[in-house]
């Protein structure tokens, strides 16, 4: 495989891989708490909903945008999201967010259940609208990544590659622990993701900017492909600079743990 393949199936690893953590957070809670079987079946009926609005999404795309209009649509959203993803990134690093917590967010779901009654005989709509909820959100943000990365690429097979190999090993991990995925460096995961995000984005927004000149016709990055590593390390660079800008200053009693510290890179 290429180069530009390799980057495109840990791009799309990497963001279904948190996704999936934070949607799985949630079936456990309710499976745990309340009703497996419906936990189960409102993650399947999410599932379904996802297949026919990735086809929908993916067949408008391709049939209705030109090739440069393609990339400056999906380029703009991609560097959006990535660009919400590294400002909370930049908070949290800073000091100025709190810590995304996999074990809290179980705690919440936990207690929202508890408080929602007995289940019901059957499918307990409590445990399926909440799985539903939960896994068809984050699973939007899923589709969105696959299909953006895939379309521009030209290479879905190895988008849905990606997604298809991040969504199994969370579901293995989840498995065997048994318990919320906190073990997993999420706050870190999402910062790469956010510098991800924001170069390819910056990268099919400038090459769709194309549509505006005569022909329609692409622009093309100097060293082509390449030129996606300068721009991660220049949005990295950015980043880094506004946490020093922002940075919280620790005072003796509010001073970083070691695992705190670890996170916030």
């Amino acid at each position: 495989m290429t180069a530009a393949t390799w980057g495109l199936l840990i791009a799309v690893f990497v963001a279904c891989f948190v996704e999936m953590v934070e949607a799985t957070t949630i079936v456990m809670a309710m499976g745990f708490t309340r009703s497996w079987r419906s936990a189960l079946a409102g993650t399947g009926a999410a599932i379904g909903a996802l297949a026919v609005v990735t086809t929908i999404a993916g067949y408008a795309l391709t049939t209705w945008l030109p090739e440069s209009a393609l990339q400056l649509a999906i380029g703009g959203l991609l560097l959006i999201f990535g660009l919400q993803w590294l400002r909370k990134a930049i908070l949290r690093s800073s000091g100025r967010k709190a810590i995304h917590d996999e074990d809290q967010i179980y705690r919440d779901e936990v207690e929202a259940a508890r408080l929602a009654g007995q289940p019901a005989t059957g499918i307990d709509m409590f445990s399926f609208m909440v799985s539903f909820k939960g896994v068809f959100l984050e699973g939007m943000e899923v589709v969105f990544i696959v299909i953006t990365f895939g379309l521009n690429a030209d290479n879905i097979p190895a988008a849905c590659v990606g997604a298809a190999a991040a969504i199994i090993i969370v579901l293995i991990i989840a498995t065997l622990a048994r318990r919320p995925l906190s073990m997993i460096p999420e706050n870190l995961l999402k910062y790469g993701v956010g510098l991800l995000l924001a170069s390819f984005g910056t990268y099919w927004a400038v090459e769709g900017t194309g549509i505006f000149r005569a022909g329609r016709e692409s622009i093309e990055w100097p060293g082509k492909d390449a030129i996606i590593l300068a721009l991660i390390v220049i949005w990295y660079l950015l980043s880094r600079a506004f946490v020093a800008v922002l940075r919280v200053p620790a005072s003796p009693t509010t001073a970083p743990t070691p695992a705190r510290a670890a996170q916030e890179v």
